[in-house]
């Protein structure tokens, strides 16, 4: 089950339905089934202090993924910071939604065991979110 949830924002207005089947049709390109799966957008000063109370991190990010993942299931709860994803689009040239997207379907790769810190891991994550954006303009 896929949840959406704000604290201290207005809900974006995303299509709950169809992201949430584009949702469960990346995490099957990747062998796996959703599980527990909870958005919950808000501020950057939210998502400070997640980062900082959670993670030891005193910084401003776009998404926090908590991982619960068991086996092929993947769950865990994703905080997106609204705030940031609005930067960020103005600073790469893209619009508000989206960024949006992109963060939304950053979170599931990361659960379905992409990461993104290590030398060249940053390339394989940027294309898993293209070859996932694509997937999603298919659907719509």
């Amino acid at each position: 089950m896929i949840t959406y949830q704000t604290d201290g924002v207005k809900m974006p207005s995303i299509k709950r339905r169809e992201t949430s089947a584009w949702v469960k049709a990346v995490a099957a390109t990747y062998g796996k089934r959703v599980g527990e799966i909870a958005y919950i957008f808000c501020d950057d000063e939210k998502i400070l202090e997640v980062n900082r109370e959670y993670l030891q991190h005193d910084y401003y990010t776009d998404i926090i993924t908590f991982d619960y993942t068991e086996g092929e299931v993947i769950s865990g709860d994703l905080f997106i910071s609204l705030d940031t994803v609005r930067t960020n689009a103005e600073q790469v040239g893209t619009t508000y939604d989206e960024e949006l997207h992109r963060v939304i379907i950053h979170g599931i790769l990361h659960l379905c065991g992409i990461n993104d810190k290590g030398p060249g891991e940053r390339a394989v994550m940027e294309a898993a979110e293209n070859r996932a954006l694509a997937l999603r303009a298919k659907t719509n």
